[in-house]
């Protein structure tokens, strides 16, 4: 049996405490395999209603949301780097998040993907979706969903 290979850990981080608990994962992670960690933060596109000949028009991120976002990467990187993380990088984009994530780590490849869940009741996943769930089924990486914060 051949050992497990982490040379590469991506992490996304929204700023949630959902978020703080995959990176508290990723850099627990990258500890023991000696990992260089991509920390990815993406602020969303928020679709727009229009008008009922284009009802839904995709908008600019605001550039508050693309602080906040530069802000929680940025915070994520340090906090890695403190925790003697080395090859630890940012990347903050803008866009619709699961196909940024997914575009991210198709042209960065990683050997492990880390998702937080934000814990979504069954209906409201029905519903709305679920951006840990749609990114896991269409990476090609092993996607680890962390579930929750500790309590």
């Amino acid at each position: 049996m051949t050992g497990v290979s982490l040379k590469h850990i991506t992490v996304a981080v929204d700023g949630s405490a959902f978020a703080q608990h995959g990176l508290d994962f990723a850099i627990d992670l990258a500890q023991k395999y000696d990992s260089e960690v991509t920390v990815l933060g993406v602020a969303p596109l928020v679709p727009l209603y229009v008008s009922s000949t284009e009802p839904w028009v995709p908008t600019e991120v605001p550039e508050s949301e693309a602080r906040h976002y530069r802000s929680v990467v940025e915070e994520s990187v340090a906090k890695a780097k403190a925790a003697g993380l080395r090859g630890v990088q940012g990347v903050t984009l803008e866009g619709v998040i699961v196909d940024e994530m997914i575009a991210h780590v198709e042209s960065h490849p990683t050997d492990l993907l880390i998702i937080g869940s934000r814990g979504l009741s069954t209906a409201k996943r029905l519903l709305l979706g679920s951006v840990s769930d749609a990114v896991s089924h269409h990476v090609k990486c092993p996607v680890l969903i962390v579930r929750g914060p500790p309590a």
